[in-house]
């Protein structure tokens, strides 16, 4: 699994990191480590980087909103990366919408919610059957 963040999402990054661990056997660390300012879109580059070139199945990316690095990693062809900001919202995604990456606002999601959209996206299979040709499409 790969997990990055920018500037705004290093502390919820190093909250969830131990949850995450219960869903994967390695985790890439992609950075950022400081409170620095740094650009999002370089972040979900590098996820989206690792999970088409096969060392990561699934990503978790965290920025202010969630929404830019949701925008970096979605002009990926095969990247799904799903904005959550609850776990239902987060089971659907992999449900019906086979998402490879949660996406998390750093400075909108209280960790223990972040800690329930990782469980429920970790734990949610993808549903297939009519999902199938409507995820398909997304890669047309």
């Amino acid at each position: 699994m790969a997990v990055a963040s920018d500037h705004a999402g290093v502390e919820l990054k190093a909250y969830i990191k131990d949850a995450l661990a219960e869903y994967a056997d390695k985790i890439i660390d992609l950075g950022t480590q400081t409170k620095e300012s740094v650009d999002y879109p370089d972040y979900g580059n590098a996820i989206a980087k690792e999970i088409l070139q096969g060392n990561a199945t699934y990503g978790v990316a965290i920025c202010g909103s969630g929404v830019g690095i949701s925008i970096a990693l979605n002009r990926h062809k095969g990247i799904r990366a799903a904005l959550c900001s609850d776990g239902l919202t987060a089971a659907l995604a992999r449900k019906h919408n086979d998402a490879n990456v949660l996406c998390l606002g750093g400075r909108l999601v209280g960790s223990e919610v972040a800690r329930d959209c990782v469980k429920q996206f970790f734990t949610t299979a993808f549903e297939g059957g009519r999902h199938t040709t409507r995820v398909k499409k997304l890669d047309n």
